[in-house]
């Protein structure tokens, strides 16, 4: 059975909100052969990442970059990781109440080290969420597990 990570900061309503739109897009019925595992990305191991298949990464946008918790799973997993999950797929998204881009350039950067393939465009996401946001993100779940089956 295909295995998708999720690996999420979320630290306020907000990020949380978004996180378990997230996992109901990855955990819809019609995606049950597709195994999904949260972790918080400050519990988030090496023996976590290349236990998966797939990867999902969420984060608020602190000053512009990404959360210290994310940067940290990044610091803890990247050498480790480096050889055996080249070419997996991936998304990612970013909750900011100013500019994300700083942060969608470092999951970028960080994951084209990597070597881990995008299956979508990082949502950056403003404000509280709204319906629009959480359909977004709920199909960004869903898209990234399909790309297991």
């Amino acid at each position: 059975m295909p295995r998708l990570l999720i690996v999420h900061h979320t630290p306020s309503p907000a990020t949380h909100e978004l996180f378990e739109a997230v996992l109901e897009g990855a955990s819809d019925p019609e995606l049950a052969e597709v195994e999904v595992v949260r972790r918080p990305a400050l519990g988030a191991t090496a023996s976590d990442v290349l236990e998966a298949d797939g990867y999902l990464l969420g984060t608020p946008a602190n000053i512009g970059y990404i959360s210290g918790a994310l940067k940290h799973f990044f610091d803890t997993v990247y050498y480790p990781c480096l050889d055996a999950t080249r070419g997996r797929p991936f998304g990612a998204y970013v909750h900011g109440n100013q500019g994300a881009e700083g942060a969608v350039k470092a999951i970028r950067d960080i994951t084209a080290g990597l070597r881990w393939r995008p299956v979508a465009d990082t949502l950056v996401l403003t404000g509280a969420p709204d319906a629009a946001t959480v359909l977004r993100c709920r199909e960004l779940g869903a898209t990234v597990a399909a790309t297991l089956l």
